[in-house]
């Protein structure tokens, strides 16, 4: 027997959407006012969600439990999968004293916060982005920055709104192109309407950044630093977008902004150098001195990772694991049972088990391979391996909660009820759309879902008041990317990746001001692109909606990974004869 969502159960578009939004003004209300921890509060606001639904949406009791287990499911995997291999990963640099080594090279290039929260916070955790997204990039840039002795709450603060600038075209575009198959516009259009949009976020945002850790008049002494980490991001990301299109923006900028301000950094340092209030000034020690072989040593594990993540965004590489190690089955009880209540179609309700080609296993290799050449052995990995399941299990408990919530919103209909209530605000939808995109990944944790769920009705209610919509399509990329660093989801992370486990509120607080004031800056810049500067807008033609397969030849897939195993090869070789030619023996443990 199917059941059809409800989009306005109150007869009343204005009434139903307050009882809609009820959950999530109870997770503000819990993480900002009460200070809840965040499973505490993720589980009652699951719980107020359920209930919702049930009684004010009449869906199914069965069909409500079987959604919310369907989102605990897609939480445990791949999300926790990811989060497992990032801190697994990052305890084996610190068991096997390498991180000391990082550290070292770190404060060659400069000992201050400032510098160092550039160069890892928005520039490294924007490649990362690009190639892995799905909540890795803070993960591993936090821990990261708490490695290097950043205060706690202001390293995954940090990363979370670093992480703005570069999510829209986060894991090879996929947020893109998604918002391009549900909506019809084309990809390369939608690509071209972020680009003229988040480039001049992306150059903004080292300087809001800084300006965040230190203060106005500190932010100006590195002034120079700054221009030169977000106008080189700022450029590529502009000219990928808007010529070649939405998979390698990030990446290439990414890796155009380390590059740009390392090069600077040899030619330019700041007067004074600035730490946490509480930390003591920096100090050299004489007999402190690591050979370019022991650096290259260190870092080999995010070497490694960075290589196999890269690999892993390949869409031949993913068609390829897909094709050995990927399996999926419908929700019992739960697939195409609920009837959409926009179109009228069934909705698919099925788990996809892509344990080859998912991000996390990409992670998990790379840690595997570092054991060894950070001068572990694999009985020592195991335990370090152990102690991080034991380290993340509230993490775990919360992300899997904060899932189950985003599911049993979207499934009931409750997301449409906000949807449908913001689009009904006639020639003011312009400011409204990236609400809704931020709205989306707030529930959802990501821009790829939110495209998926709203972009459809961005490009219908634009076309109802005549504005084009690749404007409002593209704002619910813009806006969703704010919503990131404020995501329940993102924040279970950034508190498992720096040892907050229990003050979620603290770094909800931190970090959601920063939400509105520059979602507040979005809303105005797609206003102006909306109705005064209307030839900022690409031309395109409207596609037919719908879900496209990417074909993919194997064999190119695997070219790929052989490429891959024989640079990994490549860099562990060296790996061991730098460490036999520095202790004169080869051990491999």
């Amino acid at each position: 027997m199917n059941w059809t969502q409800t989009i306005n159960p109150y007869k009343n578009i204005a009434i139903s959407s307050i009882v809609a939004v009820v959950p999530i003004i109870f997770i503000f209300w819990a993480l900002i006012i009460k200070k809840m921890k965040g499973y505490q509060a993720t589980i009652s606001a699951t719980l107020i969600a359920i209930l919702i639904a049930v009684f004010s949406y009449h869906m199914p009791i069965n069909l409500a439990l079987l959604s919310t287990l369907h989102g605990i499911l897609y939480g445990l995997f791949p999300i926790c999968w990811i989060i497992i291999g990032v801190i697994f990963l990052f305890n084996i640099t610190l068991k096997s004293g390498q991180f000391e080594v990082i550290k070292y090279f770190m404060s060659s290039i400069s000992d201050d916060r400032r510098l160092q929260a550039l160069l890892i916070a928005f520039s490294f955790g924007a490649f990362l982005e690009g190639t892995a997204g799905f909540g890795a990039p803070v993960a591993i840039t936090a821990s990261m920055l708490i490695g290097l002795g950043f205060d706690p709450l202001y390293a995954a603060g940090i990363c979370l709104v670093a992480n703005t600038a570069p999510v829209a075209f986060g894991s090879i575009g996929i947020p893109i192109t998604i918002a391009s198959q549900v909506s019809g516009i084309p990809e390369m259009a939608i690509s071209q309407m972020v680009g003229r949009t988040l480039p001049l976020l992306s150059f903004l945002l080292p300087f809001y950044l800084i300006i965040l850790m230190s203060g106005l008049r500190k932010s100006i002494e590195v002034l120079p630093a700054i221009i030169v980490s977000g106008l080189s991001f700022a450029i590529f990301q502009f000219l990928f977008s808007n010529f070649l299109g939405p998979r390698l923006p990030d990446v290439v900028a990414g890796i155009a902004s380390i590059i740009s301000l390392m090069l600077f950094l040899q030619f330019w340092k700041p007067k004074s150098v600035w730490r946490f209030k509480h930390e003591p000034p920096p100090t050299k020690s004489t007999n402190e001195s690591y050979s370019r072989g022991q650096i290259f040593r260190a870092w080999s594990p995010f070497i490694i990772l960075t290589l196999i993540i890269l690999a892993w965004g390949l869409q031949p590489v993913k068609n390829m694991l897909d094709n050995i190690g990927f399996t999926k089955f419908g929700i019992p009880g739960l697939n195409n049972v609920i009837k959409s209540g926009t179109d009228g179609g069934l909705i698919q309700q099925v788990f996809k088990f892509n344990y080859l080609s998912a991000s996390g296993t990409a992670i998990m290799l790379s840690a595997i391979i570092s054991i060894p050449l950070t001068g572990l052995h694999f009985k020592d990995g195991l335990k370090v391996f152990f102690s991080t399941l034991n380290q993340l299990k509230y993490p775990i408990l919360t992300i899997a909660s904060v899932l189950g919530f985003a599911y049993i919103i979207n499934n009931s209909g409750i997301s449409l009820t906000m949807a449908k209530g913001m689009a009904s605000t006639g020639v003011l939808f312009p400011f409204f759309a990236p609400i809704l995109g931020w709205l989306g990944v707030f529930i959802t944790g990501s821009d790829t879902s939110s495209n998926a769920l709203f972009a459809q009705l961005q490009s219908a209610a634009a076309t109802a008041i005549n504005v084009n919509p690749v404007v409002t399509v593209s704002a619910n990329c813009t806006g969703g990317v704010v919503g990131k660093m404020i995501s329940p989801q993102s924040i279970a992370v950034g508190t498992a990746a720096v040892g907050l486990v229990g003050k979620e509120s603290d770094l909800f607080r931190f970090t959601v001001k920063h939400s509105f004031i520059i979602l507040l800056a979005v809303c105005i810049i797609t206003v102006i692109q909306a109705y005064m500067i209307p030839w900022i807008i690409p031309s395109y033609t409207i596609a037919k909606a719908g879900v496209a397969e990417v074909a993919t030849s194997f064999s190119k897939g695997t070219l790929y990974l052989i490429s891959l195993a024989i640079i990994i090869a490549c860099v562990c070789i060296t790996i061991f004869w730098i460490n036999r030619k520095e202790k004169g023996v080869l051990e491999i443990p």
